[in-house]
């Protein structure tokens, strides 16, 4: 009977103050504050009667602040940022609006006309953010209903939704908030947080600090809403936080690196030392409870969560977290503070127990079109039944069992493909579970490319055939054909009709017809078709067929421009099969060296030579340069290139001992790289025809020779047939 008169009267409140009053008595002032000003350590009066402020800075320091009425005395510092990691995710565009700032918490200082700074370490600009939010009526007189999360019994469930005051309650500014949330596809944790602000506050004063929070959050901090889910005050009162639903599994902006698939909840207050009262405990276990239950979350798992980035853990890092987490599992924080951090291993367990039987974990892996195996678990034995329905609610399958494992499998491999749901539920005490069946991915044919997309056939060696290569989502039947560009006629079937699985293809052409006859120079198109069931979908992709250029050499690959009349010049051959207009060039790392021709040409054989210089006369520096060919017709132009290496660098040979050893002549020489070398023994009169000749590699070489000998002589010959200064050595007596 006296619940139902609570409620009468919340009514009445309701009814009596209109639900925009309290939002619009929230008033926000910003202020760059001077750093000149600010360092001197004076107090500055604020722009408006202030109860709640937020700083914002840049730079790397730290900055605390303090208030104080009108004439009364500063109370404690504050550090303007305890709470840093209490974000948006990076990269969302409630992270972007803030790039650059450091943004401190929303502080409940109470009543305040005047701030004071201390700034610690570099920081290059401070601005405040002063907000009002004035308790009302409304707020006293809900305070004075008595409402708050009552004691949930534990019971047969389903678990019940504790009392929550939901946004009309507390008065919500809507006409603020910047974009409809976003909704995660399961819930996976929740992740439990304090505010940071005073705990003196009164319970009228709950509201006005919720919504002095939303204020801030969205017109100061630039975010879509206010950052928590949940916030609970130390009444025991349970206030809805980011709109979307309070059974939706909204994205919040409270867990940087985690927000999605987590519940935040957060208590109005700082609870480093504070301990929790007795009723904000209560009132979180029976939220957890219930929340948790509607997303079918083991209370005490741990669950593995891939970072999208945070202080603790970089992006990427799989994350092993409990499904009751405080902030600090997520990132470097001290929220939500020890007083609550040390109590969430009982809190788990006592949320665990209330309303009982429940059903945890349920899933579908596989998907429509193949086997979908559904699993679960219950937390006692009980008859459980999975149903698959369509989408006009028709159930088209379904299995059961006994126990308190969840497992049957589906049998989708001729179904439909379509849109199906499954609930899985175990009698009227637990409450069932509803999602969407895993679907198939849309028929697509993905990363299509031929390569390369320029076919010459002429025998030389070069893009003789072109590979075209895609991916498929599924298994479909497949067909790949070649069609000329302009006429959309057949030219060649590469695969007919036939059925294959997903994953990536691929299938060459050597621009021959159907008939083996080489296809004309001209535009082609590769198309591919897949068909599964009712969904078909093609794509295509340009391949051009010109024989206009071939038979691209450069003769000898290795030259040496260096004056010495060996290997000075090298010629480049080409063929053309119409007239074309042709540049021969020689590039090092993407640059023109040198243009050695640019004319328009007949169909016919060329050679172009080329005696390593620049057009200014000096020599091209040793290294590897590409000789190109361009020809350029109504097909395009087409290039054909070779490389080429110069070397003017003479080898370095070091004889380093020689020695007689039993009638043997023992020598030892480095190489500065490979080579010919040409060896004399003791000899006066030096002539080729008395040489030792020897192809050696680099390094430290060791020879031997029966003959006696104590002067020997040796030349290197590279490979580009520059000579080395001789080497003479006489070994001692």
């Amino acid at each position: 009977m006296s619940f139902r008169r609570t409620l009468t009267f919340a009514a009445m409140v309701a009814a009596l103050v209109p639900g925009t009053a309290a939002a619009e008595d929230v008033r926000i002032v910003s202020r760059d504050e001077p750093l000149g000003a600010v360092r001197s350590a004076l107090a500055r009066p604020a722009p408006l009667a202030f109860t709640m402020v937020g700083v914002h800075w840049q730079g790397s320091g730290e900055v605390w602040f303090r208030t104080a009425r009108a004439g009364g005395r500063f109370g404690p510092w504050r550090r303007a940022q305890p709470e840093e990691e209490d974000t948006p995710d990076v990269g969302s565009s409630e992270r972007r609006s803030t790039a650059g700032w450091n943004v401190g918490n929303p502080w409940w200082t109470g009543a305040g006309r005047r701030i004071q700074y201390r700034l610690s370490g570099s920081v290059t600009r401070l601005r405040t953010f002063f907000i009002s939010s004035p308790v009302t009526a409304a707020d006293r007189a809900r305070a004075a209903s008595g409402r708050t999360a009552a004691s949930i019994a534990v019971a047969a469930g389903p678990v019940a939704q504790p009392p929550i005051i939901r946004r009309s309650g507390w008065n919500a500014d809507e006409s603020i908030v910047r974009r409809a949330p976003s909704i995660a596809d399961r819930l996976r944790r929740a992740v439990v947080h304090h505010t940071a602000g005073s705990n003196s506050y009164s319970p009228a004063a709950s509201a006005a600090i919720v919504r002095g929070i939303q204020r801030y959050h969205v017109l100061g901090n630039g975010w879509d809403d206010i950052g928590y889910n949940f916030l609970i005050d130390k009444y025991g009162r349970i206030f809805e936080g980011r709109g979307g639903g309070i059974a939706q599994n909204v994205i919040g902006a409270h867990a940087g690196g985690f927000n999605t698939g987590s519940v935040g909840v957060s208590f109005l207050g700082t609870y480093e030392s504070t301990s929790l009262s007795t009723a904000a405990r209560r009132a979180l276990q029976n939220l957890l409870a219930w929340r948790l239950d509607v997303g079918h979350v083991f209370p005490r798992a741990l669950v593995d969560t891939v970072s999208a980035g945070s202080s603790r853990w970089p992006a990427g890092t799989l994350v092993r977290l409990r499904a009751i987490s405080g902030h600090r599992d997520t990132s470097y924080t001290s929220c939500p503070g020890n007083a609550v951090y040390g109590q969430l291993g009982t809190i788990a367990r006592i949320v665990t127990r209330i309303g009982l039987p429940k059903l945890y974990d349920p899933e579908a892996e596989g998907s429509v079109g193949d086997f979908v195996r559904f699993t679960g678990r219950l937390s006692a034995s009980r008859t459980w039944l999975v149903q698959v329905k369509d989408a006009a609610g028709t159930v088209v399958a379904q299995g059961g069992g006994t126990g308190t494992a969840v497992n049957w499998t589906w049998d989708a491999t001729a179904v439909p493909i379509a849109f199906y749901t499954y609930t899985m539920s175990a009698g009227p005490d637990v409450r069932p579970a509803t999602f969407r069946v895993p679907g198939p991915p849309p028929l697509a044919v993905t990363r299509l490319r031929a390569s390369p997309r320029v076919l010459t056939p002429n025998g030389d060696w070069s893009g003789e055939q072109t590979t075209i290569s895609f991916g498929l989502t599924r298994r479909s039947v497949l067909g790949v054909r070649i069609v000329n560009a302009a006429t959309g006629s057949l030219v060649r079937t590469l695969l007919a009709s036939a059925e294959r699985p997903a994953g990536a293809r691929s299938l060459s052409w050597d621009g021959t017809t159907a008939s083996g006859a080489p296809a004309p120079d001209g535009s082609y198109r590769a198309e591919v078709s897949a068909e599964a069931g009712v969904e078909q979908v093609s794509r295509s992709v340009d391949v051009v067929v010109d024989r206009t250029l071939g038979g691209v050499s450069a003769t000898p690959a290795l030259i040496s421009p260096n004056g010495d009349g060996r290997l000075e010049s090298l010629d480049v051959g080409f063929e053309l099969t119409r007239q074309a207009s042709v540049r021969v060039q020689f590039k090092r790392s993407g640059k023109v060296v040198r243009t050695v021709l640019s004319d328009l040409l007949d169909a016919g054989p060329y050679t172009v030579s080329w005696n390593g210089r620049r057009e200014d006369g000096r020599r091209v520096a040793d290294g590897l340069v590409k000789a190109v060919v361009l020809a350029t017709t109504s097909l395009g132009t087409r290039a054909l290139g070779r490389p080429v290496r110069l070397d003017t660098t003479r080898p370095v040979v070091r004889v380093l001992s020689l020695r007689m050893v039993n009638g043997v002549a023992r020598l030892r020489f480095s190489l500065s790289e490979p080579a010919q070398v040409h060896i004399w023994y003791g000899r006066r009169v030096w002539s080729d025809g008395d040489d030792i000749v020897r192809d050696r590699p680099a390094g430290v070489q060791s020879l031997w020779r029966r003959v006696r000998a104590r002067v020997v002589r040796i030349v290197a010959v590279d490979e580009a047939m520059n000579r080395s200064a001789p080497a003479v050595f006489r070994a001692l007596r």
